[in-house]
C-alpha cells in the first residue's frame, strides 16, 4: 500500500426490536489518526503501521468507544484475516467473525465480545468517490444478518446489518471538504445506499445505489437535499429525502468535531425508511485542535 493509503472495512447494525446499535470500523492506514498525520508530515509513511479496529456500542444502558491504534509490530493480515492485537476479522468462508477484547476511553471500561456478519448475498460492486479515482467505495453484504455476542458488557442480540470497504492511495483530506453516507433497509430486503460527495475542487459526486437480496445493482434517482439540524459541534449534515416525507434525526449516535453517526427517518423510493446516516467535515479533522485533541480517544501502542 502506498504512503499515505489507507483501506478499511466497515460493519454496522440495528438490533431488530431497534434497542442497540453497532459499528465497527477495522482500519489499514487510520484516515483519523494524527500519529499517521504526523508522520506523513515528516515523509513517506507506511499505512500498515498505523492500524486500529474501532469498535462503538449503542443502546439501553450501554455505551461503549474503543480505537486503539497499533503499530505494525502487533499486526498480522492474511487472505482470510486481520489481526491487530488482542481483537481480529476472520473470513469463515460464508460469515465474517470480528473478535475483540479492547478498552473503551476515557472511563476504561472493557469491550470483549463477537460479532458474526452473514451475509445475505456478496456484492463485488465498486465505485469511484472522486474524480481522480484515487478513492474507491464498494459493499460487501449490503443485506446481512448479524449476532452480537458480548461477555463485556453482558450483552447479545441478532438483527439487520451492513457490510462495506473504502480504500485510498492518498489521504482523505486532499480530495474531499465534506461527505454524507446513509444506507437503509426496503421493505422487499433490499438495501439503498446513498454518497453524497463534495469535493475540494470538482462537482459533487453522487452515488444512489439499491443492491438487491442476490447481490444484483440498481441506480436509482436520489431525491433532493434537506439539511438536517447542526450536531453539538456546529457541524452541519443533509440527507436526500423525497420533499413530503421530510427527514428526522431519530438519535445522534457519534458526535465528534469532525464526524457525525446519526439514525434517520426519511422518505426513499415511496417509503418511509429508517437509514444509519454519517457526516464527516474533513477540514475539522485536519485543524490543529482536533489533531492535539484526538490522542485522548485514539491512544497508540508501538
Amino acid at each position: 500500500m502506498v504512503s499515505g493509503g489507507y483501506l478499511w472495512w466497515y460493519v454496522d447494525a440495528l438490533s431488530d426490536d431497534g434497542q442497540y446499535g453497532l459499528t465497527i470500523i477495522a482500519f489499514v492506514g487510520s484516515v483519523f489518526s494524527p500519529y499517521y498525520a504526523r508522520a506523513l508530515r515528516r515523509g513517506p509513511a507506511a499505512a500498515e503501521d498505523h492500524c486500529a479496529i474501532n469498535v462503538a456500542l449503542y443502546g439501553r444502558g450501554v455505551r461503549r468507544w474503543t480505537m486503539t491504534e497499533r503499530s505494525s509490530a502487533h499486526v498480522q493480515r492474511s487472505a482470510s484475516e486481520f489481526s491487530v492485537g488482542p481483537s481480529r476479522l476472520h473470513w469463515t468462508g460464508d460469515a465474517l467473525v470480528i473478535e475483540m477484547d479492547e478498552l473503551s476511553l476515557p472511563f476504561m471500561q472493557r469491550v470483549k465480545g463477537r460479532v458474526t456478519v452473514h451475509p445475505g448475498a456478496l456484492c463485488s460492486y465498486t465505485a469511484a468517490l472522486d474524480d481522480a479515482g484515487r478513492h474507491r467505495w464498494g459493499p460487501i453484504a449490503p443485506t446481512a444478518r448479524v449476532l452480537a455476542d458480548f461477555d463485556a458488557p453482558d450483552l447479545c442480540w441478532s438483527g439487520h446489518g451492513y457490510l462495506d470497504s473504502n480504500e485510498g492511495d492518498e489521504p482523505i483530506h486532499r480530495p474531499f471538504a465534506d461527505w454524507d453516507w446513509s444506507r437503509a433497509s426496503l421493505r422487499d430486503g433490499s438495501t439503498a445506499v446513498i454518497y453524497d460527495v463534495r469535493q475540494k475542487q470538482g462537482a459533487d459526486r453522487l452515488l444512489a445505489l439499491r443492491f438487491g437480496t442476490c447481490g444484483e445493482v440498481e441506480p436509482f434517482e436520489a431525491p433532493p437535499r434537506q439539511k438536517l439540524p447542526l450536531t453539538g459541534w456546529r457541524i452541519g449534515r443533509s440527507m436526500r429525502t423525497e420533499p413530503l416525507a421530510g427527514a428526522r434525526v431519530q438519535q445522534t449516535l457519534e458526535d465528534t468535531p469532525f464526524y457525525t453517526r446519526s439514525v434517520v427517518e426519511s422518505g426513499l423510493l415511496g417509503e418511509r425508511v429508517v437509514s444509519i446516516h454519517e457526516t464527516l467535515h474533513v477540514p475539522r479533522l485536519t485543524s490543529t485542535a482536533v489533531q492535539w485533541m484526538l490522542p485522548f480517544r485514539m491512544p497508540r501502542v508501538r
